[in-house]
């Protein structure tokens, strides 16, 4: 085996990337990062029936999102990274196997397939097509040389599957179960080789894995079961076998079952790295819900990984440097939106200005809102801290560029009452003085308004901020006041005490 790192990541394009594909390849490429090694991208497609438009697109797209920069792989000048594409190579190496004795022809028909099945389960077994029962049915083990030679002669349709050995121990290694010890009898004889011509994945994966010189393979607990016939068929070409690594599954928000798209769904968060669409539906994945990439890469490797102290935010360069396949946990993790939330937000804090200020133009540009150029920096720096999401950008700060349009019927009816209609027209009178211009030491008003009508400090500030934000929280308010300037705050307030009114 080569000391060089080198891994890969290998999705079948059957849909959408998912957020655990996602994990599956942060975890590849962190590990070839901090090793200098390679990361490789490879498609999976053998199973051309269930292959699925745009899906690579989408992988491809959702890798160059999240920044994993791919060293080997389809789209950067190299050819043979797509299954697809090395049909003669599987079948030079199929070749090798039957010859050897350790797989076989078989021709037996699906319904006749089936017909076995149904006389096993009426007998409350199951059917296993293997080691005990091949003799007595159409193989080439079971047939003489000269019919099998007549049947592929005839064109007749036939799979090859793989020749599992009898009666032994199989004892595989995976660095974070484990040794894995099976019974070759309770193993049936995978098909390798389909009738279409094309590899299955137990076949194509074994003989990519070692044609591209991989090291380690880090995939998805799913594939633990298969790890004994891979085993195998690496002994059965003599070759030495890469490391192998099952990574645990992502669970869903309740901590029972994996996660999966419908989770998305049911409880409003996204499954997807980047949108994926079908048809008329689109289900928007983290860049468009307003997550970083940066941000996306931190959640995913705490799910399943650790630095071993209590260290969580990561930047991607950090991340590289602390990862270890030590840190790996054994254990499923739970999804939690609530923290992919709260890494977002830290990173938020992270970005500059200026490129929450280029979000914000951009959306004031598609809805035609007017803006003052200058007090642009001054918003984002009262907005920043409150920010969770970046599609939030706006949200947070339209109340500088709009008046509210209304307000929460709840907090009309904690704030309806004599006094306060009092209040607001008194706060009126002072901003609309002609004596204060466009400017108003606000703080030495509030307290002389309270003052005067015997009430808090706070419960003015309420009053004053319900009228100018919308709503009872928001950025400092004196600030705020400074930005919009005393016409917009004279305007807000009549709004809010003709609603006081009513």
């Amino acid at each position: 085996m080569s000391e060089n790192v080198r891994v890969r990541f290998a999705p079948s394009p059957t849909g959408p990337l998912h957020i655990g594909g996602l994990r599956t390849a942060l975890f590849n490429y962190l590990y070839a990062k901090k090793n200098n090694g390679k990361f490789i991208l490879r498609i999976e497609d053998t199973d051309q029936k269930r292959y699925v438009k745009n899906s690579e697109e989408h992988i491809f797209n959702s890798l160059k999102w999240a920044g994993l920069e791919v060293d080997e792989g389809p789209n950067i000048g190299n050819t043979g990274y797509r299954q697809s594409e090395r049909k003669n190579f599987y079948k030079d190496r199929i070749s090798e196997l039957i010859k050897t004795g350790h797989a076989y022809y078989a021709f037996d028909k699906v319904d006749e397939l089936e017909a076995y099945r149904s006389e096993h389960a009426k007998r409350g077994e199951t059917f296993v097509y293997g080691p005990k029962n091949r003799k007595n049915l159409k193989n080439s083990i079971s047939l003489s040389d000269s019919e099998v030679e007549s049947i592929l002669s005839s064109e007749k349709e036939y799979v090859v599957r793989f020749k599992t050995p009898e009666n032994s121990r199989i004892i595989c290694n995976d660095l974070l179960k484990g040794t894995v010890k099976v019974d070759s009898n309770t193993l049936d004889d995978k098909v390798l080789y389909k009738s279409d011509g094309n590899p299955t994945y137990h076949f194509a994966n074994v003989v990519d894995d070692f044609d591209m010189k991989i090291t380690h393979v880090i995939r998805g607990e799913e594939w633990l079961p298969s790890l004994p016939l891979h085993t195998l068929i690496y002994d059965a070409f003599k070759w030495e076998a890469p490391h192998f690594l099952h990574l645990p599954l992502i669970l869903k928000p309740e901590g029972k079952g994996k996660l999966s798209k419908r989770d998305g769904v049911k409880f409003g968060f996204p499954v997807f790295p980047i949108s994926w669409v079908t048809g008329n539906e689109e289900s928007k994945g983290f860049k468009e819900c307003g997550y970083l990439p940066e941000a996306t890469l931190n959640f995913m490797a705490m799910l399943g990984w650790g630095p071993g102290n209590d260290q969580e935010f990561f930047t991607k360069t950090d991340l590289i440097k602390a990862f270890s396949l030590d840190g790996l946990n054994k254990s499923s993790a739970r999804f939690d939106p609530k923290k992919i939330t709260w890494f977002n937000q830290k990173h938020i804090q992270g970005l500059k200005n200026s490129v929450l200020k280029k979000l914000l133009v951009e959306h004031l540009d598609n809805e035609n809102i007017k803006f003052h150029e200058k007090k642009l920096d001054q918003i984002i720096n009262l907005i920043k801290p409150r920010l969770s999401l970046t599609t939030d950008v706006f949200k947070k700060s339209k109340f500088f560029f709009q008046d509210p349009l209304g307000f929460d019927q709840k907090d009309i009816k904690k704030l309806k009452s004599i006094e306060n209609v009092k209040l607001l027209k008194y706060l009126l009178s002072v901003f609309e003085s002609p004596a204060n211009g466009n400017s108003i030491d606000l703080k030495k008003e509030i307290e002389k308004a309270a003052l005067k009508h015997s009430t808090g400090f706070g419960k003015i500030m309420k009053l004053l901020r319900l009228a100018i934000v919308g709503s009872f929280s928001g950025p400092d308010l004196f600030e705020t006041i400074q930005i919009i300037e005393l016409k917009a705050v004279t305007r807000r307030l009549s709004f809010l005490l003709n609603s006081l009114s009513i």
